[in-house]
């Protein structure tokens, strides 16, 4: 069970803070959400209390852990397939675990491919999602501003791709 103003991770939407805990009825069925801000799009999303488990809602990462996901993208081998459908299928199943490594392995290798050899509209659009997931975790775990996160990232990923 999550408290108010708790920073936690919402798979495939990023992190956020929980601003309340509300009782409503949708669909003529009465229950509790979360509803929680996100920092990144000034969105706000309620995720059902009974759903927390399965949707795998997470705190969001501690410093230490920014620290070896930082690392883990300035050395991290990449390993992509040539089969698009198949790297695409990869790579969602990675972003949909909610797991911030998993995330920050997607965001790099679709960086490093775009240098490279140009994305698919689909994966230019992976990408773009992955990183404001990524982003909006490092900006609560960090407290830092969206553009400094930005920044982070692409100097990680393209200094070590240079």
């Amino acid at each position: 069970m999550f408290n108010i103003g708790d920073k936690v991770v919402y798979p495939m939407h990023g992190a956020g803070i929980i601003e309340s805990i509300e009782e409503k009825e949708i669909l003529g069925e009465r229950q509790k959400y979360y509803v929680m801000r996100m920092p990144i799009g000034d969105m706000k999303v309620m995720v059902p209390l009974k759903n927390v488990e399965s949707i795998g809602l997470r705190e969001v990462v501690d410093e230490s852990t920014v620290e070896r996901v930082l690392e883990r993208m300035r050395s991290g081998e990449v390993n992509d397939t040539t089969n698009w459908n198949r790297r695409y299928r990869a790579n969602l199943d990675k972003m949909k675990s909610g797991d911030i490594y998993e995330v920050a392995d997607v965001v790099r290798s679709l960086m490093l491919r775009e240098e490279e050899k140009g994305l698919s509209t689909g994966e230019r659009k992976m990408l773009e999602n992955a990183k404001q997931i990524l982003i909006s975790e490092l900006v609560l775990a960090r407290n830092l501003k969206e553009e400094q996160a930005f920044e982070l990232i692409d100097d990680i990923v393209i200094t070590k791709n240079n």
